[in-house]
């Protein structure tokens, strides 16, 4: 586990220095979803005025909170505000709305990226999807 850690802390490095956002959901072959990274500064906008980061920001914090306060979910989050990092881990299968949820926040992430992903000539927000 602690390599898988330090990896996904290096490739975050390498994608901050790219000054955009990239989303990894983890799901396992049969689609069950393990976790999720959200790394780095979508550089759309100035600080306070950055669209995409803020949309991804929302989304992403208010799936982890929805899913604590109204699925019951105890997923583990580790996150660091000022580099823009938040890793949240399943430890155990999702009931039925955590997933919902889930679901939900893909959704709304893949429409921005669509939307916003790649705007004049620059990537901001990248989602990605990795089997595990």
């Amino acid at each position: 586990m602690h390599n898988a850690i330090t990896a996904h802390v290096f490739v975050f490095h390498i994608l901050q220095c790219l000054d955009m956002t990239t989303v990894i959901i983890r799901k396992t072959a049969d689609g069950v979803y393990k976790g999720f990274t959200c790394m780095g500064h979508a550089g759309f906008a100035g600080r306070g005025r950055d669209i995409v980061c803020a949309s991804v920001s929302a989304l992403v914090i208010n799936t982890i909170n929805s899913m604590e306060k109204l699925a019951g979910e105890e997923p583990e989050v580790t996150t660091d505000e000022e580099t823009g990092f938040i890793q949240c881990r399943f430890l155990h299968p999702l009931s039925h709305e955590g997933a919902l949820f889930m679901d939900s926040m893909v959704l709304g992430l893949s429409g921005i990226a669509e939307e916003y992903g790649r705007k004049r000539g620059k990537k901001y927000l990248v989602l990605n999807f990795e089997e595990v």
